[in-house]
């Protein structure tokens, strides 16, 4: 009996909000709001960092991924280098440290979608 959970880590470093609303933001809400996936994280890096935390339309989005189960989180790394981590807490990111995490990402099973 296979007991292993299909886990999806969308890691999101672009800048570009029409990457982050019609694809990004869409197919990771969708992922778990039709069971594609048991398991879905968004990891905001990079340019998205300082996207989020100024795009008030995106932000209206967080709660519709946290209420469908979707973690949420952010590189502490660029998001202290960019100014933004308390903005980001604020608004229920998990900010941490994502090196070692990720390195576990990628030496795992789970999936891994880079946009």
């Amino acid at each position: 009996m296979d007991d292993r959970v299909d886990k999806l880590v969308v890691l999101w470093t672009s800048g570009d909000r029409t990457t982050a609303e019609h694809m990004v933001f869409m197919y990771t809400l969708n992922s778990k709001l039709h069971n594609w996936w048991e398991e879905v994280t968004l990891l905001i890096w990079g340019a998205a960092t300082s996207l989020i935390a100024v795009d008030e339309d995106l932000q209206k989005q967080l709660p519709l991924m946290r209420d469908a189960g979707i973690k949420l989180l952010a590189c502490k790394r660029c998001a202290d280098i960019l100014g933004v981590s308390s903005k980001l807490e604020d608004l229920g990111i998990e900010v941490k440290y994502m090196g070692q995490p990720f390195t576990e990402i990628l030496k795992g099973d789970d999936k891994l979608i880079t946009i």
